[in-house]
């Protein structure tokens, strides 16, 4: 047998380490991780490999050459432009002949059984097989399910947490038949996880899983790959250490001087010919390269040190990566999660905070305090957007500097000369950033259309209307004034979907940003119709016959919606007593409290005032809370049913878009008036997606937000009240006789702590627990039993939690399978 190791990887995340070396050839205890799966082959008796490179491809064929001094026969195969991961391999089509083969990635390390997972793939007859592990967080990888057999089942690349069912993930190592080959386009981009595999599976191919417990670690992230150096110190994976074992835990390579008066406290490693002076401390998971000189007084810890690298006295190391040829001088410091490039100089006293990259070449000045990235890479995070943007305390989390940041990020994805349309709410705070932001955009060759302060829905409205490529509105935080939320649009004015995203985030986090010419810098314009030309278009696609001399009472919150409803509501001929109708730049978001104040003050003007209705939105225009005709406030849960009641009942045919989280009493609604529902996951990426699909009627969230296709894909909170005010004037019933004939929902919800490293396995016990009910995996697991009942287990996104929900035809029995799910939960938690 052959092997294909991959060894194309340019490895982005790993900068400034691999800024200008390929990932392979990054070194774990002073070897490169290729090298660890060379040696890995080379014991199974793989010894002819054929290499796959791209990337830097002269210098991984200069470091390994044939292959001989690790007596192996070592064959290229070099791709002009990346190919993936199948189109690689294919590459390397007439180096193979037509024997079964084994692809293993040369960037990832692991001790896996190799022997066993080719003697599984004969004794299954398999096309494929896939070699798996268990991870604590598989979002970054792809998962598969397999049965008991070991067949695969499923495949799921990259998936949100949402999407999780298991944390079986692949590890990118497969033995295959040469046949395999047949299903891979030459000298196109194909990838197997997400375009061969699949396609195997649909037509029934014997694909199967090889799950192994032993060690796997994808070097991905500077994180990973300080813990592949402690995990190999630590014996946790079988590698070649090279050197001595001077004492317990200390390896020490050939030809080191240590003076008797250095402290060295394994497990660590030293490099060959490494000098170590009298009165440097070196200690836990510390590896030092070759030719590396301490000298007395330097203290180092969890250090990872390269070839060639001089380390004066007092230096202070922790947690950190130096580059080869690096110079560091007396006194200088270099904290926890920063790495220095190679042939960089760190002058006496400087220090390098936390998390702060420095890129190859760079000189940091004497006594300089470095809290930001040197040139181009910034500090790695989990995910910079949450549920609501990117969000955090002002000028302490969201800063002028970091919008800078993201918005040229933001531009740096973009073409020159496309335009972006930019607005806020009414705070101070997002006034400031916002000029910031229009900073960043025009230096990065963008035209900016700032319709300054202006409700979300409109700003969301002209980005999707007008020539534009994107959008990004600021807006504070809803129930926290000290924060803001920075939103980020694609051109169809719809929040940034999870793929578009991930691009933003990869740019900011290398922070490799274009900038304009002077020739260049982008145009910032104001339009001078944006509410005129919104109201117009809102009513030439909304219905509103039959208004006229409607009532309804208004609270605008003191948030921008205020700028919209006069022009909007003085066409209408309607009768509008209207609360709050101003911009509170001091306040521009409620506590609970004041909310619920709001709403009670509301209630009692719609029953005194006799109106039809009263609506309350939120300071960004965007969602709504409703009260009916007898000042009772309609909860989220029911007020989206009576919306979809009113809507259904007018239309009669069409098809609703809800998240999978709404209660299943919707479906009763939706197939009494002849309308199908099309369930989403819970992102709002999802349901605006949905929403923007022929036939679509009606789409909400539950939580008071509500799209209205015909006119937009996006959450609107104006023209959701529009649009009621036509249903309700031409029904015959009020919003209290609607409520009142829809059924009570028996829906519960529960929320179980869950350890971030716990999620994957907990999903996985789910569904272990779930044989012999029929399952929905849109989004997270949903249990259904045979009797309509049914449990929803989603893994939340942003926290550290498990959440739960569950529904039945009495209460008794939804808490009773509520109470059953949690259990199970709670158990695979270990809370």
């Amino acid at each position: 047998m052959k092997a294909v190791v991959m060894a194309g990887g340019e490895g982005t995340r790993l900068r400034p380490m691999t800024a200008n070396q390929p990932k392979p050839l990054l070194p774990v205890v002073n070897r490169p991780i290729m090298e660890h799966v060379l040696r890995l082959l080379k014991r199974h008796g793989l010894t002819e490999t054929v290499v796959t490179v791209q990337f830097l491809a002269a210098l991984v064929r200069s470091y390994f050459g044939d292959g001989d001094e690790l007596g192996m026969r070592l064959h290229y195969a070099t791709e002009d432009l990346p190919l993936g991961t199948a189109g690689s391999v294919k590459n390397a089509a007439d180096k193979l002949r037509d024997d079964r083969f084994l692809v293993i990635s040369g960037d990832a390390l692991t001790d896996i059984d190799l022997s066993d997972m080719i003697r599984f793939h004969r004794e299954n007859s398999a096309l494929v097989t896939i070699g798996l592990t268990r991870v604590p967080n598989p979002l970054e990888f792809g998962i598969i399910i397999v049965d008991d057999r070991g067949r695969v089942q499923r495949f799921l690349e990259k998936p949100t947490w949402g999407q999780v069912f298991s944390d079986t993930v692949n590890t990118g190592i497969y033995v295959m038949e040469p046949e395999v080959l047949d299903e891979v386009a030459a000298g196109e981009a194909v990838d197997w996880s997400s375009d061969v595999f699949p396609r195997l599976l649909e037509r029934g191919a014997p694909i199967f899983g090889y799950v192994s417990d032993c060690y796997w670690e994808d070097v991905g992230t500077h994180e990973s790959y300080m813990k592949a150096q402690a995990d190999a110190l630590s014996g946790r994976v079988t590698l070649d250490i090279g050197g001595f074992e001077m004492s317990p835990g200390v390896w020490v390579g050939e030809g080191a001087e240590v003076d008797p008066d250095a402290v060295l406290k394994g497990p660590l490693l030293l490099g060959d010919y490494v000098k170590i002076e009298a009165g440097a401390e070196l200690r836990e998971y510390t590896v030092l390269g070759s030719n590396a000189v301490v000298r007395g007084g330097a203290f180092l810890h969890r250090a990872v040190v390269h070839d060639n690298v001089y380390i004066g006295p007092g230096v202070n190391l922790r947690g950190c990566v130096i580059g080869k040829n690096t110079d560091l001088m007396t006194g200088a410091r270099i904290e926890e999660n920063a790495v220095v490039g190679d042939e960089c100089v760190i002058e006496a006293e400087a220090y390098v905070s936390s998390g702060v990259k420095v890129y190859p070449f760079k000189t940091v000045e004497a006594g300089a305090v470095v809290n930001t990235s040197v040139i181009w890479e910034s500090r790695g995070q989990r995910s910079l957007f949450g549920q609501r943007g990117i969000s955090g305390l002002v000028n302490v989390e969201i800063t002028p500097e970091l919008c800078v940041r993201l918005a040229s990020a933001y531009a740096t994805t973009l073409k020159k000369g496309d335009r972006v349309i930019t607005s806020r709410d009414s705070s101070r705070a997002a006034r400031a950033l916002k000029r910031a932001v229009i900073s960043a955009l025009t230096a990065g060759a963008i035209d900016v259309l700032d319709l300054e302060a202006m409700p979300l829905p409109v700003a969301r409205f002209h980005t999707s209307r007008r020539p534009a490529s994107g959008g990004i509105a600021l807006r504070t935080t809803s129930g926290d004034p000290q924060s803001v939320d920075i939103v980020f649009m694609d051109s169809r004015g719809a929040d940034l979907s999870p793929a578009s995203q991930r691009k933003l985030e990869r740019v900011f986090s290398r922070q490799e940003f274009r900038r304009a010419f002077p020739g260049e810098i982008g145009e910032l314009s104001f339009p001078a119709r944006a509410v005129e030309d919104y109201a117009q278009e809102l009513l030439r696609y909304v219905d509103m016959t039959g208004v006229n001399g409607m009532k309804v009472v208004v609270d605008c919150a003191g948030g921008t919606s205020s700028l919209v409803l006069p022009t909007l509501l003085g066409r209408l001929g309607v009768e509008v007593l209207t609360v709050n109708a101003r911009l509170d730049s001091a306040s521009p978001t409620e506590t609970l409290a004041e909310r619920r104040r709001d709403l009670q003050r509301l209630s009692e003007l719609v029953s005194s005032s006799r109106a039809s209705f009263g609506v309350r939105f939120d300071p960004v225009g965007e969602r709504i809370a409703l009260v009916d005709e007898m000042g009772q406030l309609i909860s989220e849960e029911r007020a989206l049913l009576v919306v979809l009641d009113l809507v259904a009942a007018e239309r009669r045919r069409g098809r609703v878009a809800l998240p999978v989280t709404t209660t299943r009493v919707a479906e009763q609604v939706c197939r009494f008036h002849g309308v199908q529902v099309e369930w989403t996951s819970t992102s709002l990426d999802a349901l605006t997606s949905a929403a923007a699909r022929p036939y679509m009627i009606f789409a909400g969230d539950g939580r008071g937000g509500f799209i209205v296709p015909e006119f937009g894909p996006t959450v609107d909170g104006l023209a959701a009240f529009l649009r009621l005010m036509g249903l309700v004037a031409r029904t015959r019933l009020t919003l209290s006789q609607i409520d009142a004939r829809i059924p009570e929902a028996k829906l519960l919800k529960r929320t179980v702590p869950t350890p971030w490293a716990t999620k994957g396995s907990v999903m996985r016990s789910v569904i272990e627990a779930a044989e012999g009910f029929r399952l929905d995996t849109t989004d997270g697991v949903r249990v259904v039993g045979e009797d309509g009942r049914w449990a929803l287990i989603l893994p939340a996104a942003t926290e550290p939690a498990t959440d739960l929900w569950a529904e039945a035809h009495d209460f008794d029995t939804a808490q009773a399978f509520l109470d059953r799910w949690a259990r199970i939960v709670e158990r695979a938690a270990g809370t």
